[in-house]
């Protein structure tokens, strides 16, 4: 067996590392440097030197946990649990590590596992107000849903049955815009946009109206929806907003306002993180009426009802409105078209492709989407996939969907005669990114996620030759109501170590 000499350590290979007091030290400083870049929230960087630090040395949980924390932030929740279960099985005192575990499961709505999880911990340090504040509420929602489960019946009926639109009165102190005969019109969305940007809220009645029209526009369409339009016309393909309405106004002010000669189509995610989601989802709606020809959107894995409980949106919608509107919303959300073809040679879609080869546009396009994401099959790829650089597929990072390489890309597009694939899901530093030889490109248009990833963001243009025109941009100011004020108490974790 042959010697080698690597970072002051002499190694057999690497389950027989030795370790000198030299090592372990380098090791420390190479954590604590990826502690800074990961307070910086420079996460890439800090999830590379969390991996060198682990290279070096292999034996320390907090190594461990910590990049699993660093994959939760980068939503590779399937790289997190790895990391979070390595962590707890070097040190089964590491409670940092049942936390990050927890918090992992709770992302991917897997709510039993993480009780467990919280559990340990709570019996672990029974004097931890923390611990003991997130058992007893992953606890209840494990009850919630348990119960919901128990009652429902297949003829649920629609949040809207219950509504009584016409009592609602407009208050005599209302100065916002105002929907004519129930009718988004172009007044009312010049009105909207900038009374919204005053951190104003629009009349309950208008937004249970606007709900009420797109959910029946949605429900006409198939899971599929083709986007036709000829040689002197253009489209514009946004990727994720997450709630962050003042740079979806600084996408309108570079490119123009949607209008039936500027057609728009935004990818997913619209919600969820940034705390102005309200404010996005309306307002894309609201263009959705008026303009529904011209104004197209994909659901994205967090137009979902346990991501929107984890990630900010329901609390946002409870706190402005009521509960019974975030049902609504949920309702909305499953009749959101899961894909768009354009020009019968370019398919878009929020997550990536399938696990599976053979599936076909038309397999797409009557594909039931009435319902919460499923684990596997079309829809769960559709909305969770990613692509990777090696060829074949492995399994996703995120711990849903798949991730598919640049052969899987051609073989689709070969198959269903389409020159390249448009997905978003994916922060990028420029906001968008070309692979798989030209046929799949990512773009990403929140810049300066979460206020903390320092990306541009990103939109594409596309005229007749479907040649992608990218115009990249940074984030504007916005009042000053941080990322995730929303957002279920259960996602707040310990700190470093």
């Amino acid at each position: 067996m042959s010697t080698n000499e690597m970072n002051g350590a002499v190694i057999n290979d690497m389950d027989n590392l030795v370790l000198t007091e030299e090592l372990k030290k380098r090791a420390e400083d190479i954590k604590n440097e990826a502690n800074k870049y990961f307070k910086d929230g420079k996460f890439d960087k800090a999830l590379e030197l969390y991996t060198t630090a682990i290279e070096t040395n292999p034996n320390v949980a907090a190594y461990y946990g910590n990049r699993s924390f660093c994959h939760i932030k980068l939503e590779c929740f399937g790289s997190a649990l790895q990391d979070a279960n390595k962590a707890i099985q070097l040190d089964r005192k590491y409670v940092k590590g049942y936390y990050r575990r927890a918090s992992a499961n709770m992302a991917l709505g897997k709510f039993k596992l993480s009780v467990r999880d919280y559990e340990a911990v709570a019996k672990a340090c029974p004097n931890d107000k923390d611990a003991r504040l997130k058992y007893n509420e992953c606890k209840k929602i494990v009850h919630q849903q348990a119960f919901a489960k128990a009652i429902a019946v297949d003829d649920k009926k629609s949040v809207i049955e219950t509504l009584d639109i016409d009592s609602m009165a407009i208050e005599s102190d209302y100065d916002g815009p105002k929907l004519v005969d129930g009718k988004v019109t172009k007044e009312f969305m010049s009105e909207l946009l900038p009374y919204l940007k005053e951190q104003k809220k629009l009349h309950k009645k208008y937004a249970y109206q606007i709900l009420i029209s797109v959910k029946e526009f949605f429900n006409t369409l198939p899971s599929l929806v083709e986007i036709n339009f000829s040689e002197n016309e253009q489209l514009t393909v946004c990727g994720d907003i997450h709630g962050q309405f003042y740079d979806l106004l600084n996408i309108f002010e570079i490119n123009g306002l949607p209008s039936e000669s500027n057609p728009y189509l935004f990818n997913g995610d619209f919600v969820d993180r940034g705390s102005f989601s309200v404010e996005v989802i309306l307002s894309l709606f609201g263009f959705k009426l008026l303009y529904p020809n011209h104004f197209f959107m994909s659901r994205g894995n967090h137009e979902s009802t346990t991501m929107n409980q984890m990630y900010g949106f329901e609390g946002e919608v409870k706190e402005k409105y009521s509960s019974k509107m975030a049902d609504l919303f949920t309702e909305v959300y499953n009749l959101l078209p899961l894909s768009h073809l354009i020009n019968k040679k370019v398919l878009t879609m929020h997550g990536g492709l399938f696990s599976e080869d053979g599936v076909t546009l038309e397999a797409i396009k009557k594909t039931n989407r009435n319902k919460q994401p499923p684990d596997s099959g079309i829809m769960c790829d559709l909305l969770w996939s990613d692509p990777q650089p090696q060829i074949g597929r492995a399994p996703s990072k995120r711990g849903v969907g798949v991730s598919f390489g640049p052969d899987v890309t051609k073989a689709f597009c070969t198959l269903n005669n389409l020159d390249y694939i448009i997905r978003s899901h994916e922060v990028k530093s420029e906001g968008y990114e070309v692979a798989h030889d030209g046929k799949c490109i990512t773009v990403f248009s929140a810049p300066n996620y979460c206020d903390q990833m320092g990306n541009k963001g990103a939109f594409i243009t596309l005229k007749s030759n479907l040649v992608p025109k990218f115009t990249t941009y940074e984030a504007v100011p916005h009042p000053s109501v941080k990322p995730m004020a929303y957002a279920n108490s259960m996602m707040s974790m310990f700190g470093l170590m």
